[in-house]
């Protein structure tokens, strides 16, 4: 009953757009409804924010279950606030929810996922739930709703596992080297396999490291960064020498832009595109980068064993993006380190409710307990 009363709700919110026989089939639609997964995490919500300010007469319909790293306070109270804005609390496993949401859209974005490394080798179960089965719902759902005219799926540069040639282009060999990079591989061919059976209008996006504000306190360099203002040590994976392309979220956003605008969705369509910057850095750089913005001595470095499964480089191949999206990062680290360093300052409310939750104890390489 609970099911049927949310639909019915679900299915007055929208008036589902319609394409008349004369309207192509790739060009995107002038005022989309845009069905977002997971968009009250750290990506997602970052993406709801630019389009949603960006694009006035968009309206955007979010799902999330709102597990340890959704938050509702990542998104703020103008958007949910908004007529233009519907917020569903449900898993992206219950076709029953993503139907009705996917029937009143026009673009979905995938973002909807489990995507800790630490976590998915403390415990994998619910990665491949989420990441794999609840894509299948979604991507089932997507072969059933021929009004979707764009879906776009949120991969991740760790399905590559650890690069075999640099830069790492869109036909390197797919090695994940731990279950939430399985989980992810997963689904990346699943949504590929549905593409090629289907002929689904579907992308398959690779963003590599991810960062900016409202990320959980789980990933390093808000971790980094909130450690350093508060005096505790830095703690490194091993010698720290592991390198990834980091790219700010606000790069990513554009990127999904382009995606989403791009005047001739065919000439993406079905494709794999890598998002990063094309540099790699190490984390013992990024790590003394911050301890000098805090004006803090290398003694605050404090190493542990190094994590099972690491991947040594990731640096991502740009030829893709700029040849079909037109796209290129313009955000450097620097930059981005020091905004990010700024919004966590400026938020110790939001992130101090996470500090209990940052650390996971493994069996790291060296064959101790240890908080990763």
């Amino acid at each position: 009953m609970k099911h049927k009363i949310r639909i019915l709700i679900g299915l007055l919110f929208f008036n589902h757009c319609t394409i008349t026989a004369n309207e192509s089939k790739t060009v995107p639609p002038k005022n989309p409804v845009i069905f977002l997964t997971g968009a009250a995490g750290f990506i997602g919500s970052n993406f709801l924010k630019y389009m949603f300010d960006k694009y006035p007469a968009y309206s955007f319909i979010v799902l999330d279950a709102l597990t340890y790293a959704g938050n509702l306070e990542n998104i703020p109270s103008h958007i949910k606030k908004s007529p233009r804005f519907k917020f569903w609390y449900g898993s992206v496993n219950d076709n029953n929810i993503v139907n009705p949401l996917m029937a009143q859209s026009d673009f979905v974005v995938h973002f909807a996922a489990e995507t800790s490394v630490t976590r998915s080798i403390f415990s994998d179960n619910k990665f491949f739930e989420t990441d794999v089965l609840g894509t299948r719902v979604m991507m089932d759902s997507l072969v059933k709703n021929p009004n979707v005219k764009r879906f776009i799926h949120i991969s991740t540069s760790e399905v590559y596992g650890t690069a075999l040639s640099h830069p790492m282009d869109e036909n390197h060999l797919l090695q994940p080297r731990s279950p939430y990079a399985a989980a992810k591989s997963g689904a990346d061919r699943l949504v590929y396999s549905y593409c090629c059976t289907y002929d689904v209008p579907a992308v398959i996006i690779r963003p590599f490291n991810n960062f900016g504000p409202n990320q959980h306190l789980e990933k390093v360099i808000p971790r980094f960064i909130t450690h350093a203002m508060q005096r505790k040590p830095l703690t490194i994976h091993g010698d720290g020498s592991a390198q990834r392309d980091w790219l700010y979220v606000t790069d990513l956003c554009k990127a999904l832009d382009q995606v989403l605008h791009l005047e001739d969705f065919d000439t993406i369509k079905n494709q794999v595109i890598n998002i990063g910057s094309g540099k790699a850095t190490s984390i013992l750089e990024i790590a003394k980068i911050i301890l000098k913005k805090f004006n803090l001595p290398e003694g605050y470095l404090q190493f542990v064993g190094d994590r099972p499964g690491q991947v040594e480089c990731h640096m991502s191949s740009t030829k893709k993006a700029k040849k079909l999206l037109n796209w290129q990062s313009t955000v450097s680290v620097e930059e981005g380190l020091e905004s990010v360093i700024q919004w966590y300052q400026q938020n110790k409310q939001w992130w101090k409710k996470l500090e209990l939750m940052q650390f996971v104890p493994i069996k790291t390489t060296n064959n101790l307990i240890e908080l990763h």
